[in-house]
Order: C-alpha cells, then structure tokens, then sequence
C-alpha cells in the first residue's frame, strides 16, 4: 500500500470522522464509504450508496446509521450530503437480478460499481460489514460501519433514501401490500398481503415466503403496462458537489 501506515486505531468515542482522519494522516485521501439498503427485504431492489465526504465543505452533523433517523432526519441529511459531499453514487439492483445472481453477489457487484460511479477516484475504500474485492485500492470492511464511519453512514443514507422513495413509488401500482409503509420487508402485514394476494412482479422469487405464497396463491399479480421508466430498473444516480 502507498502512504504511511496508520499509527492508530481511533477509539469509538473519538467521532465518526476519526477513520477519515486517521487515513488522511497516512496518505490515504480521500476515503469512500459503501453501504446497502434492502438486503433483508422479499420485495424490491437492492440499493447501494457510495460517499467521499473528504474534500468537501465541512462536517455533515447528525451522521449515524440510517436506521436509526427518522425518515424526515434521512430526507434531510440525504439533501445536505447530496449538496455538500465531494462525490456520491447510488446504484439500483432489481429484484430480478437478486433472483438470477444471489444476494450476496449482487451486494458485492453492486459495491464495486458504486464506487466505480464516483466522480472522483477514492485512496481508500470503507465497506460496510463485506469485504469488497477486485478494487484497485486497499479497503477496509467494519461491522456496523455506518455507526463507526462518516462516510459509511452517509453511504447508507443515501443508499435507504433512495430506495424508499423507489418502494413508495412501487406502492402506487401495488397498494394491497402496503410497500410505503414497511418497504417490502418481512413484516406480519407484508406476510398477510403475501398470503391474501400471492406474490407480484416487484418480490424476490428465490425468498422462501416469496415461493411459498406463489405455491400457495397460483398467480402473480401482474402490472398495467406504462410508459416511462420502471421505478427498479438497473441505474446509476451520482453527483459532484
């Protein structure tokens, strides 16, 4: 690795910016974060988030990881990152891609393309829970690292703001299953609209509850065609401040 190494391993109490620190002090600048949203869900994409803060206009307040926030809080600490951050990304995965390729590769291949989206090429590379391989930069996986890093947790801000915008968009073509409210995640009232109404188009066939109800319902409810773009279609959104 180039650059000097770290003297330290910052201590918890030392703020979610005492990593970015450390690694800028050894050479390593500037420093992205990668994190996902909807890895647990049965229904809708995957999205994952990358974030270089270094080089930007100041410290983001109010980091932490995005499941802590209220939605509000993540509305609002999404416009200031997306304002003020030196560069981000978010890339969506459909369902049907989690289908075809598993999980656990679409979290990685979504990794490695959102910081690959990044407007500016990151030293150092910080991921949440995973190990990302095939980067051309060294990285470093932190469990929970969306309550450790700065850039982590602005990551996965990014990456869970996205994606609930994209389920409550989903909840206008599918209202029986309540998507606006827990996002396809496998809540009580998601596994009762699962057994009343059986899967539809947007839910991930290769989770078991997902298949049981198929076996169980015999259909599929299907969408009305229209025109425009498909709320999971694989894309890539980012900025430059």
């Amino acid at each position: 690795m180039n650059g000097r190494p770290l003297r330290f391993t910052p201590r918890r109490d030392a703020g979610l910016f005492a990593y970015e620190r450390a690694l800028g002090h050894a050479g390593f600048s500037p420093v992205a974060g990668v994190d996902e949203a909807g890895r647990g869900a049965c229904a809708g994409p995957m999205v994952v988030g990358a974030v270089i803060l270094q080089g930007g206009r100041g410290k983001i307040d109010g980091l932490t990881d995005s499941k802590l926030l209220t939605p509000a809080r993540r509305e609002r600490l999404y416009a200031e990152i997306t304002e003020r951050a030196y560069a981000w990304s978010a890339i969506v995965i459909p369902c049907h891609d989690i289908d075809r390729l598993g999980l656990h590769r679409c979290n990685i291949t979504g990794m490695r393309r959102a910081l690959a989206a990044l407007d500016k090429r990151p030293a150092y590379v910080i991921s949440d829970g995973f190990p990302v391989p095939g980067l051309d930069v060294p990285g470093l996986p932190m469990i929970k690292g969306d309550q450790v890093a700065a850039c982590v947790a602005a990551a996965s801000i990014i990456a869970k703001v996205t994606r609930d915008r994209i389920m409550v968009n989903l909840h206008e073509r599918y209202p029986e299953y309540g998507f606006d409210v827990h996002k396809g995640y496998v809540t009580r009232a998601h596994g009762r609209a699962l057994e009343l109404h059986g899967p539809c188009p947007e839910h991930r066939f290769s989770y078991v509850n997902v298949g049981r109800a198929l076996r169980n319902n015999g259909d599929v409810v299907l969408e009305e065609e229209t025109e425009g773009e498909h709320p999971d279609e694989d894309r890539t959104e980012g900025a430059r401040a």
